[in-house]
């Protein structure tokens, strides 16, 4: 048989009292066992070992390590401290932690919650980095398992019932036009919305094609799509220079309201919800529950917005 198989924590807490102590006595006290629990444990021992350990000191008084017990000392010593380091709790402390989290999240969400949240985390953390990447969809299930994602801001949509998840956000939509447009500044109906050119932000599927382009084929409706763009942060600007309409989530344009006169669509819309998901080995992660809740707050500061 191979002893480690017989071995546990309490044979090896019974040996290192013993070495320390070379008293049965203290040793049982120090354990807080009797006596012949502590003897029987060494009995144990000898049969695992193939050594007695311990002889009766000459004086009576205690026991003398054989010289294989002497030789244990280092190395029970070394395997209890190992062990009481994997029992210790882990903590987190954002003012010297070094880690780098990343989370996966499209432009809009990144451009609603990065701010906030990079303010918060370098006044609390100064050391730690933020990776804002965009997600694949076809891989962010095995990225959160691996770990190398730790966080994925997205729609309701695109969760899984294996992650867990926390609502940061809901937002609507706006139709956006630049300070001065010749149209005027009224409320848009349908049929000047559908006369007008637009730009789409697109960064899958048909280009020219969109959630407003759906929405009004329902209703037997079409619209222009003159420019199609990939990313969020380029449309504003292009909007601004424009006589482009471009219908986006509110929260997002209003952070471009100098430029930009915002209005209700004249379509019917589905509200945006936006979540923070993450796998279930992070939930019990000191520092992973830290950066969820500097998300929180940052959720917390938009949906103030």
């Amino acid at each position: 048989m191979n002893p480690i198989e017989g071995m546990d924590l309490d044979l090896l807490s019974a040996l290192e009292a013993l070495l320390q102590d070379r008293n049965v006595t203290r040793a049982a006290t120090r354990l807080g066992i009797s006596q012949p629990a502590l003897s029987a444990r060494l009995t144990r021992l000898r049969g695992l070992l193939g050594d007695r350990l311990f002889v009766p000191a000459p004086n009576g008084r205690g026991v003398v390590p054989t010289p294989r017990a002497e030789a244990l000392i280092p190395l029970v010593s070394n395997v209890m401290q190992q062990i009481a380091a994997i029992m210790e709790p882990v903590t987190f402390d954002p003012k010297s932690s070094s880690r780098v989290f990343t989370l996966a999240l499209q432009e809009n969400p990144a451009i609603m919650l990065g701010p906030g949240l990079a303010q918060r985390v370098r006044a609390a953390a100064p050391g730690l980095r933020l990776r804002l990447a965009v997600p694949d969809r076809r891989q962010i299930s095995a990225l959160l398992e691996s770990g190398d994602i730790d966080i994925f801001v997205g729609g309701t949509t695109d969760a899984e019932n294996s992650w867990i998840g926390r609502s940061l956000f809901d937002d609507d939509f706006a139709t956006a036009q630049r300070k001065g447009h010749p149209r005027g500044t009224g409320p848009i109906d349908l049929e000047e919305f559908c006369s007008h050119a637009h730009l789409l932000v697109s960064s899958a599927g048909d280009p020219f094609t969109g959630v407003i382009d759906r929405a009004l084929d329902e209703i037997g409706r079409t619209r222009f799509v003159a420019m199609s763009v990939q990313s969020y942060a380029v449309a504003p600007t292009i909007i601004a220079g424009s006589d482009l309409l471009c219908t986006l989530p509110t929260r997002m344009l209003r952070r471009f309201d100098a430029a930009l006169d915002l209005f209700a669509p004249p379509v019917p819309l589905k509200p945006i919800a936006i979540s923070a998901y993450w796998h279930l080995r992070h939930q019990e992660d000191p520092g992973h529950s830290w950066l969820r809740e500097q998300l929180f707050a940052a959720a917390g500061t938009v949906e103030r917005n």
